[in-house]
């Protein structure tokens, strides 16, 4: 095996501009050790008190994301890693593994301390390396935050689109099957003998019924009472088609509407005005579910370009704020359901409009609504109470939640950076951090407060955007 030169660490962009007689200390302070492939260099929560140069090789570090292991960096050879001096860095968060046989120079942490006494600029380079590294990481880890959010709006938004798309597949192939029996139900239709004048009477109750917007909405007991009453009321004239009732109850029709059909068309043509009549209103109902179910995808996709902002330049405008909690609550309506929460909106509507990114500003709600929803996850069910108002120059959201509260010697980390108290995988601990930065960027505040069973966080914004 070849020992690291000092050749070789001049040739490190890093240390280009740190003096021969620092990096040859430096050298003579390591020593050089060959890793082999697949050969791990550390595991999970091995302390950090080694700092390497990877002069030959690539290792890669993996670490828990999403539930499941993933490659998250690869280090590539002339990099200074490991420990750096200043860092509070105190164990690894993932395990490094060789991915091609590897020349490291290994300096120990004792060493490192000590060139921060002595050494000047190996101390800044190292330094400068630690801050970007910082850098690298942080931008990581905030697509990785993205996505983790990207992934749960998908996930809630496919669930919502499945349920009026399925609606609408089931509504037309019923409405096909409808549409399969007119021929035959014209036929029968056309053989009747019926008075002109009964003809326009059954046709005036059919269209009021199908137009009634007043219809009473029926317990499933008074709705069971009157399915039976028509029910009884075909039985005793021996009509056997008992889905009539079913169908006709929806439309609101009742023995006193039967009554009248019978004194237009008694039996036996009765029955064929009856089953051309229930066809009619099963097509009307059909019509009508697709026609709903394709309103609400709509809705949805409206609210997802609203969400992202995707119809709007990159400048700010003045905007209702309601409306982007409004659509954050439509984007999270599935795992409100899930969760089995109930949201109460105390909005002032009055409220003026604020000069805002509306794009960012749903990250902001998106985070601590998200946030919400999971602390309330064990109790099985909770109580989200989103609140507006004006406070003198600022515009305020207060969001409250009943979950567990924030434990109090966990409550001064919260906006940190990486902090976190959701389970290993559910989260980066940076949707916070997020959000103090958006709220900083439009000149307002964040702050909360927490007991167990109420947690409130309060976001203003000034009125002025100033």
């Amino acid at each position: 095996m070849k020992n690291v030169t000092l050749e070789e660490l001049k040739a490190i962009p890093t240390l280009q501009t740190v003096p021969d007689d620092q990096l040859q200390w430096f050298l003579d302070a390591g020593d050089t050790i060959e890793i082999q492939e697949g050969e791990r260099i550390f595991e999970k929560g091995d302390p950090i008190d080694k700092t390497y140069v990877l002069i030959e090789g690539r290792i890669r570090i993996c670490a828990m994301q999403g539930g499941k292991m993933r490659e998250i960096l690869v280090i590539k050879e002339q990099t200074v890693t490991g420990y750096l001096p200043f860092s509070r860095a105190v164990s690894t968060f993932g395990y490094a593994e060789c991915v091609k046989k590897a020349r490291v120079l290994r300096v120990y942490k004792d060493k490192i301390q000590e060139a921060i006494k002595l050494h000047y600029e190996l101390t800044e380079a190292m330094v400068h390396s630690m801050t970007s590294r910082i850098r690298d990481f942080t931008s990581l880890q905030q697509q990785n935050e993205k996505m983790f959010a990207l992934g749960k709006l998908s996930a809630g938004l496919a669930h919502e689109l499945n349920n009026p798309a399925s609606a609408i597949s089931r509504g037309a192939s019923s409405l096909q099957g409808q549409i399969k029996r007119m021929p035959l139900m014209f036929k029968q239709i056309a053989s009747l003998n019926i008075a002109p004048e009964k003809i326009d009477s059954i046709n005036e109750l059919l269209i009021n019924k199908t137009r009634q917007t007043d219809r009473p909405v029926l317990s499933m007991m008074d709705r069971a009472d009157q399915e039976d009453a028509l029910a009884d009321w075909l039985a005793d004239h021996e009509i056997k088609d008992f889905d009539i009732a079913e169908n006709f109850t929806e439309f609101d029709f009742g023995p006193a509407d039967l009554d009248h059909l019978y004194s237009c068309t008694p039996s036996p043509q009765l029955n064929v005005v009856l089953s051309w009549m229930n066809n009619y209103l099963l097509a009307e109902k059909m019509v009508s579910d697709i026609k709903e179910s394709s309103y609400r995808i709509s809705e949805l996709v409206n609210s997802v370009k609203t969400f992202t902002h995707m119809d709007r330049d990159t400048d700010k405008q003045l905007l209702d704020i309601h409306a982007g909690i409004r659509n954050t609550l439509t984007m999270l309506n599935y795992k409100v359901k899930k969760g089995n929460i109930q949201v109460v909106e105390n909005f002032d509507l009055g409220l003026p409009q604020i000069k805002a990114l509306a794009g960012e500003l749903n990250q902001v709600w998106t985070n601590i609504i998200d946030n919400a929803i999971d602390a309330m996850e064990v109790n099985g069910s909770g109580i989200l109470e989103i609140r507006t108002q004006q406070d003198r120059h600022f515009i305020c959201v207060y969001i409250k939640d009943n979950g567990p509260g924030i434990p109090e010697e966990m409550q001064s980390q919260v906006f940190d950076p990486f902090f976190t108290t959701k389970d290993m995988g559910k989260g980066t601990g940076l949707g916070l951090d997020v959000v103090t930065r958006i709220v900083r960027q439009h000149n307002g505040t964040v702050k909360f407060t927490s007991v167990p069973g109420n947690t409130e966080f309060t976001v203003c914004f000034p009125m002025n955007d100033n």
